[in-house]
């Protein structure tokens, strides 16, 4: 069975065309469950295809009826509830044209053969659902139109990549960057790889009518077309290959990049309000404004600025398109929607390269509290927006070799390493850092981050120099200091340096200065959350470390955020929820000896000892000396907490004894 939904939906059998019902809403239908990709609640589609009738569960299985008739047979039953209040579109023995092009560019246009991508973007035969539109439906209004843009954008990547590997000056070659240019007529690439193509041909009098050409257009829109005109001369001037420009006016440069870049590039796009009104696009620009701005305080960020992303929107560019215009990394994109009293915003975060999504959430609120909404909002969609890209570039630098890394990439390959909390990986974390500040001598985060390094060798007893680790771990933390003040991630390494210095009050003083800097950095509120459960007020540690855990809820350091609560409730004398805690920490990954030494006491004080044995059999296979004092020369804890833990240890031979 064929589905094509690249165009108007049309779906064939053995390669005879089915006939299809006149009814929009099962195609529409039909879309929305291929594309979902796991089973759908009915009541989400009766929200996303009805407007308040009367019968919305009798006309969705009306619409199923219809939909079973057009893909089920006597082989094979294609409409599927995996329960009574799910749906589910089984295609895997059908080849649907949509689902083809989403699986060719989450693997990378760059991998496919030819033969490939050409089938492919043949297969367009229009926008997704082509001619098909139903008024009064903002919910899905909204949904196709994003899905449009995202095929569209699909489209001209294949466009691109095909461009570029046709023979110059083929028919082919000028075939693909005609429909490129159809597709994306403000696109400067576009221009210019038409303006080369026409150069390498010896046909620079077709270059030059079509520069004035594209010029006069780019007037007509209020686009500088300068940069391409300059470009241009620059080309024909030289003999080597002509430079790509990718600027459509000085407001809306693209970022340049050297061999020592430092930071991933984000466009936040301005966010979409289904149902616009003053007060209403109050919220969707709000939260434009505040996400914008808590990104850019994190400091590890290239972040566009506002007023470049409002002037893109205002010329019609789609989010992908605008990533490439700004040549950044990645795009953040959201709506804002309204239905039964409630206001949900949806955001995702997409790859510019090939326009594959890395992250996507939706938000949900009432809508009486909408005007209240955007500051909790932004929190959540920087701290998940910052730990994805984190995490997409650490895998993207695992990948490449190690001498080919710009300082940005071996920070994150360091990253990669320190995250797994043990002697051989730290050593190769402190080796990339230092890699990375060799290539570029004022990266603040590479400091930060060698010196968590040796934080982690003293810590943790990795080398046998603690002493000397400590002053390592101050001594870097105070150079990424001196490289960027206002990074959030300076302050909180030279935090966690003081604390094992023993300068409890100027530790407080640095992480508390990190999460005045950015109030979404997360590892700043979970380290308070840390010296508070020890020393400080352990009321507030729970609080900081539910805020680092809300912030970032796949945080490698989840395992010490749990921890570190479960310390806070021995404090307080809640022994049975420290256990809890405790235990639920040793579950997450990488969570060291000490983890699995804080689950053992606090089993011993919560009286259940048979479990605490088990948890200090567990340490002693990793670490075959380790004692209780192993455990109290790592922490700080006042003198009554101290002795309450030793004489615990004693019940079960934890004390060093065996």
């Amino acid at each position: 069975m064929e589905i094509r939904l690249l165009g108007p939906a049309a779906i064939a059998r053995d390669g005879a065309a089915v006939a299809l019902p006149r009814s929009r809403k099962v195609r529409a239908l039909l879309a929305f469950l291929a594309l979902a990709g796991a089973p759908v609640a009915r009541s989400r589609l009766c929200d996303l295809l009805w407007d308040v009738p009367n019968d919305p569960r009798g006309e969705l299985r009306w619409c199923l009826s219809k939909l079973r008739g057009l893909l089920d047979d006597e082989r094979r039953q294609r409409v599927v509830a995996p329960d009574p209040e799910r749906i589910a579109l089984d295609l895997s023995d059908c080849d649907v044209d949509a689902l083809e092009v989403d699986r060719a560019t989450q693997r990378g246009l760059a991998g496919a053969s030819s033969e490939r991508l050409a089938a492919l973007c043949d297969g367009f035969r229009g926008d997704l659902l082509a001619g098909l539109e139903i008024d009064g439906n903002p919910e899905f209004t909204g949904w196709l139109a994003a899905q449009r843009q995202r095929y569209r954008s699909a489209h001209i990547a294949l466009l691109r990549e095909l461009s570029s590997r046709a023979p110059p000056g083929s028919e082919d070659a000028f075939q693909r960057l005609d429909a490129w240019l159809a597709l994306a007529p403000f696109d400067p690439r576009a221009h210019q790889t038409m303006l080369e193509a026409l150069l390498r041909c010896g046909r620079a009098q077709d270059a030059d009518e079509h520069l004035a050409r594209t010029l006069r257009a780019f007037q007509h829109e209020g686009l500088d077309g300068a940069a391409l005109r300059e470009g241009w001369q620059a080309a024909r001037a030289s003999p080597a290959p002509p430079v790509r420009v990718v600027a459509v006016d000085a407001a809306i440069a693209p970022r340049e990049d050297t061999p020592a870049r430092r930071r991933a590039g984000v466009a936040v796009m301005p966010f979409v309000d289904v149902h616009p009104g003053q007060v209403r696009n109050r919220l969707a620009d709000g939260l434009t404004d505040d996400v914008i701005t808590k990104l850019a305080k994190l400091r590890v960020l290239f972040v566009i600025a506002r007023g470049t992303v409002y002037a893109l929107r205002e010329r019609g560019v789609d989010p992908q398109e605008a990533g490439r215009i700004l040549s950044v990394e990645y795009v953040v994109s959201g709506a804002v929607r309204r239905h039964a009293g409630r206001v949900t915003v949806v955001v995702e975060l997409a790859q510019t390269a090939d326009a594959r999504i890395v992250w996507t959430d939706e938000i949900e609120g009432p809508a009486e509290e909408a005007l209240a909404m955007p500051d909790a909002i932004a929190d959540r969609i920087v701290a998940a927006v910052a730990e994805e890209i984190e995490a997409a570039e650490c895998n993207r630098a695992v990948l490449k070799p190690p001498s080919s890394l710009d300082a940005w990439e071996a920070y994150h390959r360091g990253l990669w390493h320190m995250y797994k909390f043990n002697g051989p990986d730290n050593r190769e974390a402190a080796r990339f850092f230092q890699t990375a500040l060799e290539l570029d001598p004022t990266f603040a985060r590479a400091y930060a981050g060698l010196s968590f390094t040796h934080f982690q060798n003293a810590f943790l007893d990795l080398t046998a120099d603690r002493e000397r680790q400590i002053d390592l771990a101050l001594s870097t933390a105070a150079r990424s200091l001196g490289a960027d003040q206002r990074d959030p991630a300076a302050h909180w390494a030279m935090g966690r340096a003081l604390w094992l210095h023993r300068d409890e009050k100027e530790a407080f003083a640095s992480l508390e200065r990190s999460v005045e800097l950015s109030p979404n950095f997360a590892l700043g509120h979970y380290t308070l959350g840390f010296v508070h459960c020890q020393m400080g007020d352990p009321r507030f540690a729970i609080t900081a470390t539910t805020t680092s855990r809300q912030l970032s809820p796949f945080d490698p350091l989840q395992f010490a955020m749990l921890a570190s609560r479960a310390l806070a409730h021995v404090r307080l004398g809640e022994v049975d929820e420290a256990a809890d805690w405790a235990v639920r920490a040793t579950s997450r990954p990488n969570a060291h000896a000490h983890i699995l030494a804080i689950a053992t006491e606090c089993l011993l004080l919560a009286n259940r000892r048979d479990e605490a044995r088990a948890f200090a059999g567990r340490i002693r296979e990793r670490v075959p000396r380790y004692s209780v004092e192993d455990f109290l020369r790592a922490f700080r804890f006042p003198k009554d907490t101290e002795a309450q833990l030793r004489r615990c240890s004693r019940a079960i031979a934890f004390d060093g004894g065996g």
